[in-house]
C-alpha cells in the first residue's frame, strides 16, 4: 500500500507540472475569444492584472496548504479544522465532474489530429462535420476511450516517473509549437472576393491593441468579470489540484517563486494562444468571426476552415496545432486525474495502481454518459446565467462556474478570518524566504477575493 508520498524531485519539475495543469483548452480557445470580444489589449492588461493581484494569492493558498498539511485535498482542510473538512471534500467533486467531460473533449482533438495525419483535413473543414461526429454513436466513444487510458497510464506510473517526467518533456515542446505556430499566424495573408486584402499584423493589432470605442463603465465591469473568471479557470485553482500538487512539493523550495514562475508560464501560454489564433481567423475571415464563435466551435468549426484556406501549409500547421493542443490538453487532464486518484488513496488506503484502475473506469463511465449526450441523451437545458447547454455544459456550469467560485469563498474565510493568514505566510517563508508581496497577500485574502468571488458566483447563478 502506498502510504505516502511521492515528490515531485526539485523547484523545476513541480512548476512545469503545476503549469501543465495550469495550461489547458481555457488558454487556447477561450482566453483568444475573449480577448477579441472586449477591446483586445484591454482584455490583456486587466487579465495581468488579475492574475499578479488576484492569482498569486489564490495560487499561493492552494499549494501552501497542500505543503504544510502534506495532504491532499480531500483531508488538507480537515488537518486545517475538523469543522471545513466538508470543504475538503467539495474540492473532491470538482474534478471528478471535470474528468468526466474533459476526456471526451480530448477525445474529439485526437480524432481530429488522426483526420490531419490520414491527409482528410478537407473533410474536417466541411459544414457539419463537428456536430455529426460528436452525435455519432460509436466513433466518440472510441477516441475518448483513447485518451482516457494515455491519461490513466501516465498517472498510473507515479509523481516523478509520471507526472513530473511527462511535464519535463512536453510543457517546453508545447511552448514550442505555440510560439512557432504564432510567428507563422502574422505572416498570412489573404485576399477575398470583394477585393480587401487582410494581413495577419492586422489581425495582431486588432488583438493587442486596447479598444474603447463604445466603452461604458458597465462594459468595462463585465471585461473585468470575464478576466476574473478566465483567470480563476485558467490557473487550476479551488479544484484541489494545486493543493495536491502542493503536497508533493519539497520543504526546501521556494514557493514565492515557484508561484510567479507558474503564473508567468500561464500567462505566457494564453498570450501566444491568442496570437496564433485571433490573426489566423481575422485573416481569412474577418475580426467578426472571433466574436461569433465561442469554445468548441472556435476549435473545431472555424479553425478547420482556416487550415483549408492556407492550402498544404495549413494542412502542416493544422497537425502541429492538434498535436500542441493534445499535450496542453492532457497536461490538464492529467492533473485532474491525479487529484481525484490522491484523494482516493487516502480515503481508502489503497495503493496508486488500485486506484488509478478505478478512477479511470469510474471516468470512462462518466464520459461515456457525456457522450451519449449529443445522441441519446440529449437535451437542452437554460442555465441561470443565460445560456443553454447539454450534459457536457451543465457539467462545466456546475463546476467551474458554481462550486469553484463557492470553495473560493471558503477558503478565503477559513484562512482569511479563522486560521488567519499568517497560516500561509509561515509556510511560504519557512526557509527564511521573503515575501514581498505580504501586505497585499492579506488584503486579498481577506476582503477582495471573498467580494469578488461572491460576485461571480450571484453572476453564475443569474442573481447578478
Amino acid at each position: 500500500m502506498e502510504q505516502k508520498k511521492s515528490s515531485f524531485t526539485g523547484s523545476i519539475g513541480f512548476v512545469l507540472a503545476a503549469a501543465g495543469s495550469a495550461v489547458g483548452l481555457g488558454n487556447i480557445w477561450r482566453f483568444p475569444n475573449l480577448a477579441a470580444k472586449h477591446g483586445g489589449g484591454l482584455f490583456i492588461l486587466v487579465y495581468i492584472a488579475l492574475v499578479l493581484l488576484f492569482g498569486f494569492a489564490l495560487l499561493m493558498t492552494d499549494i501552501a496548504i497542500g505543503r504544510k498539511t502534506g495532504m491532499n485535498a480531500g483531508n488538507a482542510y480537515g488537518a486545517i479544522s475538523k469543522k471545513w473538512k466538508w470543504v475538503g471534500h467539495l474540492t473532491f467533486v470538482v474534478p471528478a465532474i471535470i474528468m468526466m467531460y474533459y476526456t471526451v473533449i480530448g477525445g474529439w482533438i485526437l480524432r481530429y489530429f488522426t483526420e490531419y495525419v490520414t491527409f482528410n483535413g478537407a473533410t474536417v473543414a466541411q459544414d457539419g462535420y463537428f456536430g455529426s461526429f460528436i452525435s455519432s454513436p460509436v466513433s466518440p466513444i472510441v477516441f475518448m476511450l483513447i485518451y482516457l487510458l494515455i491519461t490513466a497510464v501516465i498517472v498510473y506510473a507515479g509523481v516523478e516517473k509520471g507526472i513530473e517526467k511527462f511535464s519535463k518533456i512536453v510543457m517546453p515542446a508545447l511552448l514550442l509549437l505555440i510560439a512557432g505556430i504564432a510567428i507563422y499566424s502574422l505572416t498570412l495573408s489573404y485576399t477575398d472576393a470583394s477585393g480587401v486584402t487582410r494581413t495577419g499584423l492586422e489581425g495582431a493589432a486588432i488583438y493587442f491593441v486596447p479598444n474603447f470605442e463604445g466603452m461604458t463603465f458597465g462594459k468595462f465591469i463585465n471585461v473585468v468579470l470575464d478576466a476574473m473568471n478566465q483567470m480563476f479557470y485558467s490557473l487550476s485553482v479551488a479544484m484541489g489540484i494545486m493543493i495536491t500538487y502542493g503536497s508533493y512539493v519539497k520543504k526546501d523550495v521556494n514557493i514565492n517563486k515557484s508561484v510567479t514562475q507558474i503564473q508567468l508560464f500561464d500567462t505566457m501560454v494564453a498570450i501566444l494562444s491568442g496570437m496564433m489564433i485571433v490573426p489566423a481567423v481575422c485573416v481569412f475571415f474577418g475580426p467578426e468571426r472571433m466574436t461569433e464563435e465561442a469554445g468548441a466551435g472556435l476549435m473545431f468549426v472555424t479553425l478547420p476552415k482556416v487550415f483549408e484556406n492556407m492550402g498544404f501549409a495549413g494542412h502542416i500547421v493544422a497537425i502541429l496545432f492538434f498535436v500542441m493542443v493534445a499535450f496542453a490538453a492532457l497536461t490538464s487532464s492529467v492533473s485532474i486525474m491525479e487529484t481525484v486518484v490522491a484523494s482516493c488513496m487516502e480515503y481508502f488506503k489503497k495503493s496508486r495502481k488500485q486506484m488509478s484502475l478505478l478512477v479511470a473506469a469510474c471516468a470512462a463511465i462518466g464520459a461515456l454518459v457525456v457522450c451519449l449526450g449529443y445522441n441519446v441523451f440529449y437535451f437542452e437545458l437554460a442555465l441561470p446565467n443565460g445560456t443553454v447547454g447539454q450534459i457536457l455544459d451543465v457539467a462545466d456550469y456546475v463546476s467551474n462556474s458554481v462550486i469553484m467560485p463557492f470553495i473560493t469563498i471558503m477558503t478565503c474565510v477559513l484562512i482569511g478570518w479563522i486560521v488567519k493568514p499568517k497560516w500561509v505566510i509561515d509556510e511560504v517563508q519557512l526557509n527564511g524566504e521573503k515575501f514581498g508581496r505580504r501586505g497585499l497577500y492579506i488584503v486579498i485574502i481577506k476582503f477582495v477575493a471573498p467580494v469578488v468571488m461572491t460576485i461571480l458566483l450571484l453572476k453564475a447563478l443569474g442573481i447578478f
